[in-house]
């Protein structure tokens, strides 16, 4: 498993009963999590004290006992700064495991010695984007959500990266890799961090199991003759690093030659020590 173990402004104290206990900088929440199917004990009196409780209700749920701004900041590593909004459907405006990827293609652009272009698809806040402008990329940011785009666009303030070369798109992601593909516009990386389930601005229907294949095979078609990487992130328990790997060797490794690499991702836990699968991740390198 790869781990994000780097934080400081972050931290996983503690999970039970389908609940994880987040420290968030200066607060903490309470937020549901379908991989948490073990009892514990909660030792920790800030499972009583938490600032924030998001509760399941039906078909929905809603946060309660939200004792925190609308907002405030948490920071990675030395120059990445985040926006932190508790939101609907449990959503913070981040997934804090993915610093595990971020740290590992970043390293990959810095290395090339060369100007690199980066594509991140479904770049929702825009961790990936910033992290790739700090190292050096130029980056293109496509997400279908407005909303979202700002608060990329926020983050990116925030970490002193307003002036970066940043191109940000509101778009269904398919539709704009197929614009590209005609334009004959390419990219050394490309980033895709797709939702099990989801609609564009103009309300199209996007099911990851039945999408994910072909359109990794479209977005393939943008990579550039001396390509960095291709990272494919998964949320979907059904959707393995194994199967993300099978789909990267076949529309990629196959025609380009590289490797591919997929494991869990997840975060440590201060409690017990060991590690909360928070999904999967594939990677090809050249």
């Amino acid at each position: 498993m790869w781990i994000a173990d780097g934080w400081k402004d972050y931290e996983l104290i503690d999970t039970s009963d389908g609940l994880r206990l987040e420290r968030w900088g200066g607060y903490t929440l309470v937020r549901p999590d379908p991989q948490v199917i073990w009892r514990g004990v909660k030792q920790d009196p800030l499972w009583k004290k938490a600032d924030g409780v998001y509760s399941r209700e039906g078909g929905g749920g809603k946060w309660s006992r939200l004792a925190v701004p609308e907002s405030w900041n948490i920071r990675y590593g030395d120059k990445l700064n985040f926006k932190i909004k508790p939101m609907g459907f449990k959503h913070t405006g981040l997934f804090p495991e993915q610093a595990v990827n971020w740290d590992w293609f970043s390293e990959l652009i810095k290395k090339a010695d060369r100007p690199v272009k980066v594509l991140n698809l479904f770049a929702y806040t825009g961790g990936a984007t910033i992290a790739a402008a700090a190292a050096g990329a130029s980056v293109c940011h496509v997400d279908a959500s407005k909303g979202m785009v700002q608060m990329a666009k926020d983050n990116a303030a925030l970490s002193g990266l307003a002036d970066a070369p940043i191109r940000y798109i509101v778009d269904d992601c398919e539709k704009f890799v197929e614009r590209e593909i005609r334009r004959g516009n390419k990219y050394d990386g490309i980033i895709m961090d797709p939702p099990s389930y989801g609609r564009g601005p103009g309300g199209e229907v996007w099911k990851l199991e039945e999408c994910i294949g072909r359109f990794v095979s479209s977005a393939a078609k943008l990579l550039s003759d001396k390509p960095l990487f291709f990272l494919l992130n998964s949320y979907t328990t059904g959707l393995s690093a194994s199967t993300m790997g099978y789909i990267l060797n076949l529309e990629i490794a196959k025609t380009r030659g590289g490797k591919v690499v997929s494991d869990e991702i997840g975060l440590p836990v201060k409690q017990t020590g060991a590690p909360l699968p928070c999904g999967a991740s594939s990677r090809w390198t050249k």
